[in-house]
């Protein structure tokens, strides 16, 4: 393997190595990779986009590890581009701060803190606040925010370091990053140090049961290693020497688990909602490979339908343009084979994208300019998880007579 690419031959969780692939997206650029036009003459870089079941933890993960220094290379991915995140993450530092009485003493830090959108709501409310992310453009962001930012990757030896100069954390989070991270045991490693006795670690992830239930496979991409069960991140916590204590779902990423773990002293106590996470999600057969094999089959449904759907338009002339150029989008324009000869041209909302073109199928993406001057008659939604956002956004659009189009769960037109 090269060095851009490693294969595991174990479990990220529990090490084991009874681990099958269950689902195959095959060679796949990567999701953030967003063309210049001066890159389109150059070739792509292809990963294999590979998923697989542990028969022993149940974590579904990918296997096939693109080093992040290649991954988050010109990430153009920021936070607060996203009003529904700015809004999340304003509710999290209320409820946080009420839960856990942070005030003008605490110490508050976030793991790939991005544009500091989750510590800025804390900032104001008087917390002391850090924020640790590797790309130094985006942190710098944050810093002119308020936000103070270490540029650097998440580690033990960091922590230390952290630990000398700030004191130990009341709060750390980590929300959608830590399905990012390979070695997970090392974040743990240095969150046990970072920790007060009873300070809490919460973390966001995707959850897996909406992955399957809502069919989201398009939330398969290089930077999501791992896509977790509750069954899955007690083991993991058991095995890092430190406790889950409470679970709860939330809506964001068309369906999240907000997970609560502390450290193995920790006088908190647990909640009886992981037992029942985890009883519920036996039921469901998370750990069976027939599991996927059955959701193999309603992709492929899903991709027939959304192609018919779409070519039936494109012959009775109509034209369509795509909203929203997230990551997962990705996965499913390269997945689907959906390109120009489809799309004319994707809107999306942050400026570091506009002027770019999608890896894979290198559609442009536009600002909301081109909705005015070139307007389509159908939007297809790709950021489907901001559906009823985007379209009260474009209520205009709307009143002209266009349409759109929800890829996911099944395809729909909404007149």
């Amino acid at each position: 393997m090269s060095k851009l690419l490693t294969q595991k031959k174990a479990c990220r969780i529990c090490r084991g190595k009874e681990v099958g692939k269950v689902l195959s997206f095959g060679p796949t650029p990567l999701a953030n990779a967003f063309l210049t036009e001066g890159e389109l003459r150059d070739a792509e870089s292809y990963f294999p986009l590979d998923v697989y079941l542990c028969k022993n933890c149940g974590l579904l993960q990918l296997m096939d590890v693109v080093a992040p220094e290649v991954l988050f290379k010109d990430y153009v991915y920021v936070s607060s581009t996203s009003p529904v995140f700015v809004e999340h993450f304003n509710r999290f530092a209320e409820t946080m701060c009420d839960r856990f009485s942070l005030g003008k003493h605490s110490l508050a830090i976030d793991i790939g803190s991005n544009d500091g959108i989750l510590l800025l709501p804390f900032v104001r409310k008087g917390v002391r606040v850090l924020g640790i992310e590797p790309d130094k453009a985006i942190g710098a962001v944050a810093k002119k925010a308020g936000v103070e930012t270490v540029s650097a990757f998440f580690s033990s030896a960091l922590a230390k370091k952290i630990v000398k100069e700030y004191g130990k954390a009341d709060l750390i989070t980590a929300t959608n990053v830590f399905a990012h991270i390979d070695d997970i045991h090392e974040v743990a490693k240095g969150v046990k140090l970072l920790l007060k006795v009873d300070g809490v670690f919460i973390i966001e992830v995707p959850y897996l049961v909406d992955f399957l239930e809502q069919n989201l496979f398009d939330t398969v991409y290089h930077e999501h290693l791992s896509y977790f069960s509750v069954t899955a991140l007690n083991a993991f916590f058991e095995r890092a020497g430190m406790r889950l204590t409470h679970v709860e779902r939330v809506e964001t990423h068309g369906g999240s688990l907000r997970v609560f773990a502390t450290r193995k002293d920790s006088s908190r106590r647990s909640s009886p909602a992981v037992k029942s996470f985890m009883q519920a999600e036996k039921k469901m057969e998370l750990g069976v490979e027939s599991t996927y094999a059955t959701y193999g089959l309603r992709i492929q449904e899903n991709r027939a339908k959304l192609i018919s759907l779409l070519s039936g338009l494109k012959q009775e002339g109509k034209t369509i343009a795509g909203y929203g150029a997230p990551a997962k989008g990705n996965t499913l324009l390269n997945f689907f084979s959906i390109g120009s000869d489809l799309l004319s041209y994707i809107v999306d909302d942050s400026p570091h994208k506009q002027g770019r073109y999608t890896p894979g199928k290198r559609i442009p993406v536009v600002s909301r300019d081109k909705l005015i001057t070139h307007p389509p008659d159908y939007l297809l939604i790709i950021a489907w998880n901001f559906a009823p956002s985007i379209m009260a956004k474009n209520e205009e659009f709307r009143r002209r007579g266009g349409k759109f189009i929800i890829p996911v769960p099944t395809p729909r037109i909404i007149k």
